[in-house]
């Protein structure tokens, strides 16, 4: 089972849909796939038409003998789970100052879960805090959706220097761009002449759409229309991402 994080300091970055779209295209693709829904603002649940609830809330979930399992849920989707997303989740930090070895608890909750699904996509709240280092060291792979713009790339930088101050896997993250509005120069600039530091972008970058726009009315995946910009592209990155954690 490899574990894949949707993670961004700022908001509004096209996490969320990059996270749901990912997910429906490895479960179309034969994999067995889970996404785990971690931002209070339940945006994933509420794509797949989830109710964003966890019985007995967040501590509960991640409390010692904690089943996953019994909170998962099936979406409309073939070989897709969800676990949804909870309102208590934005005390997770408080939470998890009470368990042992709080860094390792969410890694230590998935182990579980690695004969049952292939991919685990996990959707992450905008913030760095101890909930965000257990996904930093949980998951093999980070993907960061980055908006081409300097205020974007700053927030880059703070990501990786962080990763390099507490002793984490720098290998790990990867950077893409996102939002992307080829009719603003300094979108076209940055994007046709990515900064080589921080780190090496992925070669797929997601523009900015109106059908990621319309999944809040629709509810689906946006890449479920076959032969769409967002099909295209999404599947773009997907294969990407397939070929580095194979």
């Amino acid at each position: 089972m490899k574990t894949i994080a949707l993670y961004n300091l700022k908001g509004g970055v096209g996490k969320t849909a990059t996270a749901v779209n990912l997910a429906y295209l490895s479960a179309l693709n034969g994999y067995r796939t889970l996404i785990w829904d971690m931002d209070p603002q339940a945006a994933a649940s509420f794509y797949f038409r989830i109710k964003p609830k966890i019985k007995g809330g967040v501590k509960r979930l991640v409390k010692p003998k904690s089943d996953l399992e019994e909170h998962i849920k099936g979406t409309d989707f073939a070989m897709l789970d969800l676990l949804p997303a909870d309102f208590s989740s934005r005390n997770l930090d408080l939470i998890l100052e009470d368990h042992k070895k709080p860094t390792k608890r969410i890694a230590k909750l998935l182990q579980p879960l690695a004969d049952e699904y292939d991919l685990v996509f996990i959707d992450c709240a905008p913030s760095i805090s101890l909930a965000s280092e257990n996904i930093f060291r949980a998951s093999d792979i980070l993907l960061i959706p980055t908006i081409p713009t300097t205020l974007s790339l700053r927030t880059l930088k703070q990501i990786y220097d962080y990763f390099d101050s507490e002793n984490l896997d720098i290998n790990s993250l990867m950077p893409f761009f996102s939002m992307v509005d080829k009719r603003r120069q300094m979108h076209r600039m940055i994007t046709e002449q990515p900064p080589k530091k921080p780190g090496k972008f992925l070669n797929t970058q997601i523009p900015y759409m109106s059908e990621i726009e319309r999944m809040g009315l629709e509810r689906k995946p946006a890449c479920t229309a076959p032969g769409s910009r967002a099909a295209s592209v999404f599947g773009s990155l997907w294969h990407e991402v397939i070929r580095i954690v194979s």
